[in-house]
C-alpha cells in the first residue's frame, strides 16, 4: 500500500494542468456566421489546439488544428465551412464557421493536443529498476498501467 501511496504522490508532484475556456452557448440563424473563442492557458506554439464538434445522437467530428508556427490542418469535409484563427497575445483559439445550417448544430469542443506527451518502455524499465526513484517521463502512464493491471 505504501508503494502505491508514494509513487501516486510522485504523479501528482509531475502532473501539470492546462485550461481551455470557452464562451457559454449561442444560437444562430441559418445562413449566418458562427464565432466560437476558446481561450487557453498554454502558448498556442507549444501544442496544437483542436476544434470537435458532436451533433445530437452522433460521434465526435474533428474539425481542424492549429497551432502557432505550422499549417491549420482541417477535415476534408469541413475545410469550406470553417476555418481556425490563433491570437497569441491573449491565447486565444477562434473557430469560425460560415453559412451555418440545421445540420450543423452540436456542442463544439476545443481541446489540447498530447495530454500525455510520451509513453516509452525505457520509462517503465527504469521504474521497475529503481522502485523509488522518480522519472520526468511516463511516470504518470507508467503508474495508471501498474494500478490498472
Amino acid at each position: 500500500m505504501f508503494f502505491v501511496a508514494f509513487l501516486l504522490l510522485a504523479a501528482a508532484s509531475c502532473v501539470k494542468c492546462e485550461q481551455l475556456t470557452q464562451a457559454a452557448a449561442q444560437a444562430v440563424q441559418s445562413g449566418q456566421s458562427l464565432t466560437i473563442s476558446c481561450q487557453v492557458s498554454y502558448s498556442l506554439g507549444s501544442y496544437p489546439t483542436f476544434w470537435i464538434r458532436q451533433a445530437a445522437g452522433k460521434t465526435l467530428e474533428w474539425i481542424g488544428a492549429a497551432r502557432t508556427g505550422y499549417t491549420t490542418d482541417y477535415n476534408n469535409m469541413m475545410k469550406n465551412k470553417f476555418s481556425i484563427t490563433l491570437q497569441d497575445s491573449s491565447k486565444t483559439v477562434t473557430l469560425n464557421g460560415q453559412n451555418m445550417q440545421h445540420e450543423d448544430s452540436g456542442v463544439y469542443y476545443c481541446a489540447r493536443r498530447d495530454t500525455v506527451i510520451q509513453t516509452s518502455s525505457k520509462a517503465v524499465q527504469k521504474l521497475l529498476n529503481k522502485l523509488f526513484q522518480t522519472t520526468r517521463e511516463g511516470l504518470f502512464c507508467v503508474i495508471l498501467c501498474i494500478l490498472l493491471y
